[in-house]
């Protein structure tokens, strides 16, 4: 399957394995590279540079296939000197940036100059027109379904999608609601050039999260997250638990962050990611995993992805379109 997307990056399908805290380890992004996926390692993962620097060396030595690093600016709230992450990045030889949260205009000369391409995720059309126009060579463009912050718009990708595609030139990924064949589908019949999955690969085999939460979301459906943070606009996609039940229910008292912030601490989520406790702490998933059923390796989930999404674009759609009904070939 060759896009725009698998041509400019190298990679043998058009999936990319966003960057996700925490879970972004080498061992995720070898695995999903390795699997024909564009793999995406989490810089801010590492807590600090040397760190960053000894996972990406790892990484390397498990994958002989690209893979990318993500550099998120300016959503936590401790101070990070990302100067110093971008240039670990660089010395590295990393030669593929997810950049996300404020604009990477600051760093992208540097990145420019080694060679890097860049790939920006955003969330509304006009950020993803400022992004084209600084040079980043793909854009992101995130859902309301998706996990994470999906921003205040609420636009739903069948619109947003092709809104993006119809306004860039440069390649646009799909991000938000896909978890499957039938996603990718959709994705490149509404002009993209692939998508981007954080969901459905936190639910794999080689993902560094317990297997207790993994199992949760298997068992999930489509109404099983909630928004929050949107009264301090900064709204986030979460699996509706105990904790993102009590946040919501102190925004609509009219509370302010200080009084959630124990609730949402890093050493929380930490606690429900590592012991599956889905009560825990915050834990970010997205509306797809209404669509898991199971927890593959990396390399059975793109392998039936592409499949499922070949089978769907020749046969189904053709047969719409055609008089050879469906599962018969047409040059039968």
């Amino acid at each position: 399957m060759k896009t725009r997307l698998t041509e400019l990056l190298g990679i043998e399908t058009p999936i990319v394995c966003g960057g996700m805290m925490r879970v972004g380890t080498a061992d995720l992004a070898a695995a999903a590279s390795n699997a024909g996926a564009l793999g995406v390692m989490t810089a801010l993962s590492q807590p600090t540079v040397e760190g960053l620097a000894a996972e990406i060396a790892r990484c390397r030595s498990m994958t002989d296939k690209p893979f990318g690093v993500n550099l998120t600016v300016g959503v936590v709230a401790s101070e990070i000197n990302y100067d110093d992450y971008v240039d670990v990045i660089i010395k590295s030889g990393v030669k593929i940036v997810e950049t996300a949260g404020r604009s990477p205009e600051p760093f992208m000369d540097r990145f420019k100059e080694a060679g890097i391409k860049v790939i920006h995720k955003c969330v509304a059309v006009r950020h993803a027109l400022k992004a084209e126009r600084i040079g980043v060579d793909v854009v992101s463009i995130d859902g309301f379904e998706c996990a994470g912050h999906p921003g205040e718009q609420d636009v739903g990708g069948l619109v947003l999608f092709p809104a993006a595609t119809q306004a860039l030139k440069i390649p646009v990924l799909a991000s938000g609601g896909i978890a499957d064949g039938r996603g990718l589908a959709a994705a490149l019949s509404l002009g993209c050039e692939g998508i981007n999955m954080g969901t459905r690969f936190l639910v794999t085999k080689e993902a560094p999260i317990h297997e207790g939460i993994k199992q949760k979301v298997v068992e999930m459906d489509e109404n099983q997250t909630r928004l929050i943070f949107r009264s301090f606009k900064n709204t986030a996609r979460v699996y509706r638990n105990s904790v993102a039940d009590e946040v919501a229910a102190v925004e609509a008292a009219g509370g302010d962050f200080g009084q959630v912030h124990h609730l949402v601490s890093g050493a929380n989520q930490e606690k429900a990611w590592s012991t599956g406790d889905i009560d825990a702490g915050m834990v970010t998933v997205g509306m797809c995993g209404g669509l898991i059923n199971d927890i593959p390796s990396c390399e059975d989930l793109v392998k039936n992805i592409v499949a499922d999404a070949e089978q769907i674009i020749t046969d189904r759609l053709a047969s719409i379109v055609s008089d050879v009904p469906a599962g018969q070939s047409s040059a039968a």
